[in-house]
């Protein structure tokens, strides 16, 4: 029975621009059209509403409704995603086809080995795992290549430099001044450290990856029975990528900031009475 209370706009939008719909109200123009009859029209009208009444609230539309919008996102994300891929040096397009072809690999012996047609979830949630590699990856680089751009020793050195120039300042003025970049280049040294570590957690992230898929790939080999396979710990490495994501939250800014303290930092330098 359709749930009238349900009904909102977006079904509503949907109902109108299926094709059922469209020709229901064209073949009602042609009958009128045919006959020269205003009854055809009317009908239409009338079928119409009741079409729009109960088609949008029911759960059945709406599942379709809502399995077509996620069947037309993750087709947008892979599209996305394969034209990453793109961008990525070779060596890197390397490892993520290297663990594409693992992942079907791991799929094709399962149902050789065990016999079975259908791939257990557990296993099948390695499409996600791969996923989730490929975007691992691609934060990877990109702070790689971010902390590559950055000489950590000349920026200790300028803060050493600037603790120093406090100490002997001549006045309060440029005792401020001094501090101030001291301040700055204190948080673009944390801000380093943070991208540091973010960097080095998400490089042993990529290799628990792909350790997994190649103990997935041993166990369907030699133990292949689905019992056996479905004792790996996949919520494990779940679980662990989760986290690795949270933290990469936690550190999102860290790139930003630095830009952010090198701009300051050049402002500084601008600032009359100070040294370069």
């Amino acid at each position: 029975m359709a749930d009238f209370s349900k009904l909102n706009f977006q079904y509503l939008k949907e109902a109108l621009k299926e094709p059922v719909n469209f020709w229901g109200m064209a073949g009602f123009a042609v009958a009128a059209a045919y006959t020269g009859s205003i009854i055809p029209l009317g009908a239409a009208l009338a079928a119409e509403g009741l079409y729009l009444v109960t088609v949008p609230a029911s759960s059945l539309y709406r599942r379709l409704v809502d399995k077509r919008r996620k069947d037309q996102l993750r087709k947008l994300r892979e599209r996305q995603r394969e034209e990453l891929i793109k961008g990525f040096d070779p060596r890197e397009r390397e490892a993520v086809e290297y663990l594409r072809w693992m992942k079907n690999t791991i799929y094709s012996n399962y149902r050789k080995f065990t016999g079975s047609k259908e791939i257990p979830s557990n296993i099948q949630s390695l499409d996600q795992r791969w996923e989730d590699f490929v975007d691992l990856l691609d934060i990877y680089r990109r702070r790689k290549s971010h902390l590559r751009s950055i000489n950590r020793q000349a920026v200790q050195n300028q803060l050493t430099q600037a603790e120093r120039s406090v100490e002997s300042a001549p006045d309060d003025r440029a005792k401020r001044v001094q501090q101030a970049n001291v301040e700055i280049l204190k948080r673009r040294v944390a801000a380093f450290n943070d991208l540091e570590r973010s960097v080095k957690l998400v490089e042993g992230q990529l290799q628990s990856i792909e350790n997994f898929f190649g103990l997935v790939n041993d166990q369907v080999v030699t133990l292949p029975t689905p019992e056996r396979v479905s004792s790996l710990d996949f919520e494990q490495l779940s679980d662990s990528i989760a986290m690795t994501k949270q933290m990469l939250d936690a550190t999102a800014d860290e790139v930003g900031a630095l830009d952010s303290y090198n701009r300051q930092m050049g402002n500084y330098e601008l600032l009359p009475g100070t040294n370069r």
